[in-house]
């Protein structure tokens, strides 16, 4: 089974650099002009609750039916949300979690291991149910921090947390050969579903 393992499009908080997290922001107009269908087409996608995700899927995979799943949702970054490295970075709080190399608990937010465990959690139980179904592709339609949880603790070969981390409508694609048996995915390519840059 190939399991591709996306990341939403373009958003306004995206262009700007500033903490998403679980902000339910819309795709930029930007981002969805950019945008191009995909070179597969399945039956179903699972998205996250965010509308970004559903946005993006709904270009991509026209024909696809979408089902959210609540436990996909990027790590809530609590009050760094909304705004941008820059507009932080006297903020004790802020430096203070930088300094833990953002292991700490965002304030109000979630600590990244917790945020890691409840990603993984969710991916392997739709990997898992997409198996014992016989399903030969598996689409998950989720956010950069979704896709470095999942691919960190998952993929060989193995790459740092934040280099699992696509461009906007990028992502990777999986071979689910050996997860019965080893709980491990190889990386086959990446993907990238938006439009060629034109002069």
């Amino acid at each position: 089974m190939l399991i591709y393992l996306l990341r939403h499009g373009l958003t306004e908080y995206n262009a700007q650099k500033r903490y998403q997290g679980q902000r339910d922001i819309p795709l930029s107009e930007e981002g969805r002009r950019e945008l191009r269908r995909a070179d597969i087409d399945p039956k179903v996608v699972y998205i996250s609750t965010l509308q970004r995700t559903a946005q993006t899927a709904q270009v991509l995979f026209p024909n696809a039916k979408l089902i959210p799943v609540d436990g996909l949702k990027e790590m809530c970054f609590g009050s760094f949300e909304g705004r941008s490295y820059v507009e932080m970075e006297h903020d004790p709080d802020y430096l203070a979690w930088v300094a833990s190399n953002c292991e700490r608990r965002c304030p109000d937010g979630e600590r990244k291991d917790q945020f890691c465990e409840r990603i993984c959690t969710t991916f392997a139980a739709l990997v898992d149910q997409a198996l014992a179904e016989g399903e030969q592709m598996l689409v998950i339609l989720a956010h950069g921090g979704t896709q470095m949880a999942a691919l960190d603790r998952y993929a060989v070969p193995h790459r740092d947390y934040y280099e699992w981390c696509a461009p906007n409508a990028g992502g990777f694609v999986l071979d689910a050969r050996d997860w019965k048996t080893q709980h491990i995915l190889h990386l086959v390519k990446t993907v990238q579903y938006t439009k060629e840059a034109t002069c």
